[in-house]
C-alpha cells in the first residue's frame, strides 16, 4: 500500500460512513442528520486535500476552485439545517456561488475553443432548460427571478460537463456530466418540496442521496482535472 493511499483513505472512509449514517437518519432517525450533514463536505474536502498533498504536481489555481466549491457546499449545507425562509435563501445563494466555482473549474477546459454555433446551441439549451424548470416547478412571485438565476447556473454547470463529454471525450467527462445531472436532480427535488408542499417522507433521503453522489463525483473528476488527468486538461 503506497503512501498516498494511506493518506487520503482515512477521511474518505469517514466520508463514506458519515454518508451512510446520514442517509439512514433521513429514513429512520432525523435528529442525527443535523450532525452528519455538517460533517459531509469537510470530510470530502479533507479527502481532496489529502490526495493533493501526496500528488507530485497539480494545478494550484484549479485546486483552489475545487476546494472553494466544496467550501461553499459546506456553508450551504449548514445554512439549510434551519428550515426558515431566510436560511433557505442564504443556503441557495451559497450553493450558487459554489456552482460558479465548479463551473470555472470544469468549463475552463470544456468550453475552451468552442465555435460560435456551439455557444449559441449551448446557451439556448441552458435557457430552455431554465424556463422548463421554472414552469414545471411552478415558481412565481418574488422567487421567480432568484430561482430562475439559480436554475440557469445549474444549467451552465451541466453544460460544462456535457461540453467536455462531447468535445473532449472519455469516460471521466461523462462521469462528470452524470454528477452535474445528479446535482440538478437533487436541487429540483428541494424545489418541488418547497414550492409544492409535498411530504418530506423519502424526499430527504432522495435529496441527500443524489447530493452526496453528485459531490463525490465532482470531487473525483475535479481532482483528475486538477492533476491534468482528464481529456483536454
Amino acid at each position: 500500500m503506497n503512501k498516498s493511499l494511506k493518506l487520503w483513505i482515512i477521511p474518505a472512509v469517514f466520508f463514506a460512513l458519515c454518508s451512510i449514517i446520514h442517509l439512514y437518519g433521513d429514513l429512520a432517525c432525523p435528529p442525527i442528520t443535523k450532525f452528519t450533514k455538517a460533517a459531509l463536505m469537510p470530510l470530502l474536502a479533507l479527502t481532496t486535500v489529502a490526495a493533493l498533498a501526496d500528488s507530485p504536481s497539480y494545478n494550484k489555481r484549479r485546486a483552489i476552485l475545487l476546494l472553494a466549491g466544496q467550501l461553499f457546499g459546506f456553508a450551504g449545507d449548514t445554512m439549510l439545517l434551519d428550515k426558515s425562509f431566510i436560511f433557505f435563501a442564504g443556503g441557495i445563494l451559497l450553493f450558487l456561488i459554489g456552482h460558479i466555482f465548479y463551473i470555472s473549474l470544469f468549463a475552463g477546459i470544456s468550453w475552451k475553443g468552442m465555435k460560435p454555433w456551439q455557444w449559441v446551441v449551448g446557451l439556448a439549451s441552458c435557457l430552455l432548460l431554465t424556463v422548463s424548470l421554472v414552469i414545471i416547478l411552478k415558481v412565481s412571485g418574488s422567487m421567480l427571478i432568484p430561482m430562475g438565476v439559480y436554475a440557469f447556473v445549474l444549467s451552465l454547470l451541466m453544460f460544462s460537463g456535457l461540453a467536455g463529454a462531447l468535445r473532449k471525450g472519455g469516460g471521466l467527462w461523462w462521469l462528470l456530466f452524470a454528477g452535474t445531472v445528479a446535482f440538478t436532480f437533487s436541487d429540483a427535488l428541494i424545489a418541488v418540496r418547497t414550492f409544492s408542499g409535498l411530504s418530506q417522507f423519502m424526499g430527504d433521503f432522495m435529496v441527500m442521496f443524489t447530493y452526496i453522489l453528485a459531490q463525490a463525483i465532482l470531487a473525483f473528476t475535479g481532482y483528475k482535472i486538477v492533476r491534468g488527468e482528464i481529456a483536454g486538461a
